[in-house]
């Protein structure tokens, strides 16, 4: 990896961490364990042991279920408004500190406040509208796409950095055209 690649790959890992907490540190860790991809500096390199590669898949398969069954999915939203952003600041510290050497108060902040931005997308806009438009019965297939997209980030993060890149511009812009466009409606009405 090299310098832009980390950074890539740190904010790809710590949005994903905003959707489900421990699929981009299990992806972390196993790809850290398993491949030449990258190796992870002190103390990072803790995600890759054994103890701590299995209580990730446990917490994996928790928030999973979790998160799929009515009423127990907002408990489990309720407290992984703690838990996601800090699993986001783990991932964007321990896969900016693999190449660049930035300041772990830094990583850890910049981590916190992407995983958190997204974690509260998804639990004050984005569910409730799914539940008010779909009487809640989206909500189970709208977990299951995050968890497959959030699988997915946290793998091409690592992978392949730059299709992050790519889709941070894009949706990037997508979003500021359509506040733009929003904007312009009401000023015009």
């Amino acid at each position: 990896m090299d310098l832009w690649s980390g950074v890539f790959a740190a904010f790809g890992l710590s949005a994903s961490a905003g959707l489900n907490a421990y699929l981009p540190l299990l992806s972390i860790a196993l790809i850290g364990r398993f491949t030449d991809l990258f190796s992870l500096n002190q103390p990072w390199d803790a995600l890759t042991s054994w103890w701590v590669i299995g209580v990730l898949v446990v917490l994996s398969i928790v928030e999973f279920f979790a998160d799929k069954i009515p009423a127990v999915n907002h408990i489990n939203d309720a407290v992984m408004t703690f838990v996601r952003p800090t699993a986001g600041a783990i991932a964007f510290a321990a896969s900016a500190n693999v190449i660049t050497e930035v300041n772990p108060v830094l990583a850890l902040i910049a981590g916190l406040f992407i995983a958190g931005g997204v974690h509260a997308a998804k639990t004050a806009v984005i569910r409730p509208t799914v539940t008010a438009t779909t009487a809640g019965v989206g909500n189970v297939p709208v977990s299951i796409a995050e968890d497959v997209l959030a699988a997915t980030i946290s793998v091409l993060s690592i992978t392949v950095p730059v299709v992050i890149a790519s889709l941070l511009i894009v949706i990037t812009s997508f979003v500021v055209f359509r506040m733009w466009r929003r904007a312009n409606q009401r000023g015009g009405v």
